[in-house]
């Protein structure tokens, strides 16, 4: 019965490290764009690595209930989620690729175009009207082609 168990865990174990090593970087470099720290020099999204981490933990944790869920998606939304909440607590951009952008665009154009995450999957992932997805994500678009100033800070959850 014991070997059974170290098995189906070193198995699980197997599965989600072939996991990170194919899907981590991807998400780090969206951690990275939603918490607007430069990606250089290695260490310098501190931020992003731990809400990474946070979320890898969390799918880990879940691994044996996916159930044929796609791991990324779920890491993802995680991921989505927890930058959401900490939104809340007001950490300032620190110079990276969005830091114009307040949490909320950050994480509309994260999530529509470096995800490719779908208008109607987004609006349901931040329980807002797709009209309102599709708002944000132009206002972000014309901010970072510099058509439209830097949006003023406001630290609200997205």
């Amino acid at each position: 019965m014991r070997e059974r168990q170290a098995g189906r865990q070193r198995r699980r174990a197997q599965e989600f490290e072939a996991f990170v090593a194919g899907a981590g970087g991807r998400l780090l470099r969206a951690a990275t764009l939603l918490t607007a720290e430069p990606a250089r020099p290695p260490g310098a999204n501190e931020r992003a690595q731990r809400l990474l981490t946070a979320a890898l933990a969390r799918t880990y944790a879940d691994w044996d209930r996916l159930h044929g869920e796609d791991p990324y998606n779920r890491t993802r939304q995680d991921l989505a989620a927890r930058f959401a909440r900490e939104a809340w607590r007001h950490h300032q951009p620190r110079g990276g690729l969005l830091a114009g952008l307040t949490p909320q665009e950050r994480l509309v154009l994260v999530l529509r175009l470096h995800e490719g995450v779908p208008e109607e999957q987004t609006a349901a992932l931040l329980g807002l009207p797709a009209d309102r997805i599709r708002a944000i994500l132009n206002r972000s678009v014309a901010t970072m082609r510099g058509t439209r100033g830097p949006t003023v800070r406001r630290e609200a959850a997205p």
